[in-house]
């Protein structure tokens, strides 16, 4: 008989950003980091004789916490990959909302049915992960092993293993970031144990212990959406958002459900050299702050300049002003300056030096 852990990556960018990350290429938040290490006591002294990985850095960095302990390779697979989301990617899940409500519908509820342009059907990566956990159990016949992938993917493995059709699958659970399952594998028979386990992290540790949308009967919490803001659209917020319109800087306005909650402005020219993007403003409307949804401007801010191929993120936040200065380190900002009252933060968003290697086509 083979063993095989299935384990989802920690919390990611687009766990936190609230962006649809499917095949896109984000990395751990420093929450996900802290799952990691509770991942690593988890499985301590437990013998894992084989690790494998979707080849996405946010899988095989969560994948650290048992490879590198015991000295073993990583085996990186492609079959192991969330979810082609096709036009989807890198939308917010509130652009999303907006746009294809009956789809975003269908991909919680009623996956048989759910059609994006461009992406993976429920099917094709219902077959791909079958086979994929047939053939690491083939190739270690006995032995207990490892594989890291993805919340949507290994909901729609799981659910199939326990005979749930794809019209079926929205009665199905989702697994927390880190969340732990159990295959028996004997020949052609698949045994799940037990799914979804999280119990090695702490509460105020857990992504879905700070996030609703997982408890909603249609799996949908409010999002925002993000549009393009013209200079002379700019000026409608500039007296809430203290700042002067310029067209030389690109901004983006976020909405709730049609309402405007916040300005994001990036300064694309500054520093570009030195691989630094700038974040020139950074507010959310008043009605709207304190709510937790500020978190996601910095979500394209870092979408926008990983483009670009910036691997730092910088910002000045006036030094009395506590509570911006508390945000920024909150969201792993580092402070590497003060200029006349003001602190200059920098967050690094390039890829970890334990993962290499480019990603397939």
């Amino acid at each position: 008989m083979t063993t095989v852990y299935l384990i989802r990556h920690a919390e990611a960018e687009g766990n936190l950003y609230r962006i649809a990350h499917g095949q896109y290429n984000s990395i751990l938040t420093d929450r996900g980091m802290e799952q990691v290490e509770a991942l690593r006591r988890r499985f301590e002294g437990q013998q894992i004789d084989a690790v494998y990985s979707s080849d996405l850095c946010r899988t095989c960095t969560t994948a650290t916490a048992l490879y590198v302990p015991r000295k073993l390779p990583l085996h990186k697979r492609r079959d192991l990959r969330e979810y082609h989301m096709g036009v989807w990617e890198q939308m917010t899940w509130g652009e999303i909302e907006r746009t294809d409500m009956e789809q975003l519908t269908n991909f919680t509820r009623r996956l048989d049915l759910w059609r994006v342009a461009e992406a993976e059907t429920a099917a094709q990566v219902r077959d791909r992960m079958v086979a994929a956990v047939r053939d690491i159990a083939r190739e270690n016949p006995g032995k207990t092993v490892a594989a890291f992938s993805h919340g949507a993917a290994l909901r729609t493995l799981l659910g199939t293993l326990q005979g749930y059709t794809l019209e079926e699958m929205g009665q199905t659970p989702h697994g927390d970031n880190t969340a732990v399952s159990l295959l028996e594998i004997e020949g052609d028979d698949i045994r799940v144990v037990f799914r979804d386990d999280n119990s090695h992290i702490r509460e105020n540790l857990s992504t879905f212990a700070q996030q609703k949308w997982w408890k909603r009967p249609n799996a949908i919490e409010p999002g925002l959406a993000f549009d393009p803001l013209a200079e002379k659209d700019q000026a409608t917020y500039a007296g809430d958002c203290g700042f002067t319109p310029d067209g030389e800087k690109e901004a983006r306005l976020a909405s709730l459900e049609g309402e405007p909650v916040g300005v994001i402005r990036l300064d694309l020219a500054r520093d570009a050299e030195q691989g630094i993007g700038w974040i020139e403003t950074y507010v959310m409307l008043p009605k709207w702050r304190r709510q937790g949804y500020g978190v996601q401007l910095l979500g394209q801010a870092v979408q926008r300049y990983r483009a670009l191929g910036r691997d730092k993120l910088r910002c000045a936040v006036a030094s009395d002003n506590q509570e911006g200065c508390r945000f920024a380190q909150r969201y792993g900002f580092q402070a590497v300056d003060e200029q006349g009252g003001t602190v200059i933060y920098e967050k690094y968003i390039g890829y970890p030096a334990t993962y290499t290697g480019e990603l397939e086509a």
